[in-house]
């Protein structure tokens, strides 16, 4: 599945372990781990480069001015973008092809659609689906990335009554929902290789996905769709699918999974990640 559509975005050269990314009019090189191959990358257009360091870190440095934050646009979303820690920008352009999945998928439905994003970060999908007419609930255990979600939304121009968000570690949350008898139409889940929810909480993707997909089929409801992201190196998307084969099977339904790539000004594709949808 390649990401298409975007006017604000696109790969100029790859090469070496690095990307070389417009994002409107700001060049940014950026460090990525499937670029395994070699070429050419003229570093001198990008306005910044994230640099690792020794410790696994890294900072950004710059060779240009640029704004402290700007906007970029896909469709009629908006995002805003900046250079952060550890490379990120605040936003995953590769994600608009579930984006479009996903929207596709609530405006065919005839009845309102209510949305569970967990580790839901800056917000691309909950903009995607708000959009489309879902209810989103909105869930991250960095206060930071929410606020920043919605803004997304308010740029968007989002009707502040769609989207509910919720600073949280995402399994704490989904079991008061449980308790609470809340109930969603899907699920979105975009979880992180590791990480430590606000209180400590570990998170591994290995052992604790697939107890969590299994944990949320619980607060499902007349479900329309789930999907899963990952953006862990080897996790295969029959993985993906395999894990909402095994907790989804009793929806019926279609199940699919698949790669998400990024088209090159060199006429390849940047693999992304994967990504793994069961929809009714």
């Amino acid at each position: 599945m390649i990401a298409t559509g975007w006017k604000d975005y696109k790969i100029l050269a790859t090469a070496d372990g690095e990307k070389l990314e417009m994002w409107k009019d700001v060049c940014l090189l950026r460090p990525d781990p499937q670029v395994i191959w070699k070429g050419n990358i003229d570093a001198k257009k990008a306005h910044a480069r994230y640099i690792r360091n020794s410790s696994g870190g890294g900072e950004w440095k710059y060779f240009k001015r640029i704004p402290d934050e700007w906007t970029v646009e896909w469709k009629d979303l908006k995002f805003l973008i900046r250079p952060m820690g550890f490379k990120h920008v605040g936003l995953f352009p590769e994600q608009s092809v579930n984006w479009a999945l996903m929207t596709d998928i609530i405006k065919k439905t005839p009845e309102q659609v209510n949305v569970l994003n967990l580790f839901a970060y800056t917000g691309g999908a909950t903009v995607a689906c708000a959009k489309a007419g879902a209810k989103v609930t909105h869930v991250d255990a960095a206060k930071g990335m929410v606020e920043r979600a919605g803004q997304n939304a308010t740029l968007s121009e989002i009707p502040k009554d769609r989207i509910r968000y919720i600073i949280d570690d995402c399994k704490k949350f989904v079991l008061r929902e449980i308790k609470r008898g809340k109930k969603y139409n899907a699920v979105i889940m975009d979880p992180p290789s590791y990480g430590r929810g606000p209180g400590g909480e570990l998170w591994k993707i290995e052992d604790s996905l697939y107890d969590l997909v299994e944990l949320t089929t619980k607060v499902l409801e007349n479900p329309v769709f789930y999907l899963i992201n990952s953006y862990t190196t080897g996790l295969q998307p029959s993985v993906i699918e395999n894990i909402l084969r095994l907790n989804l099977k009793a929806f019926g339904g279609k199940f699919d999974s698949y790669e998400v790539c990024l088209p090159t000004e060199e006429g390849i594709v940047l693999p992304c990640g994967c990504s793994g949808l069961w929809q009714r």
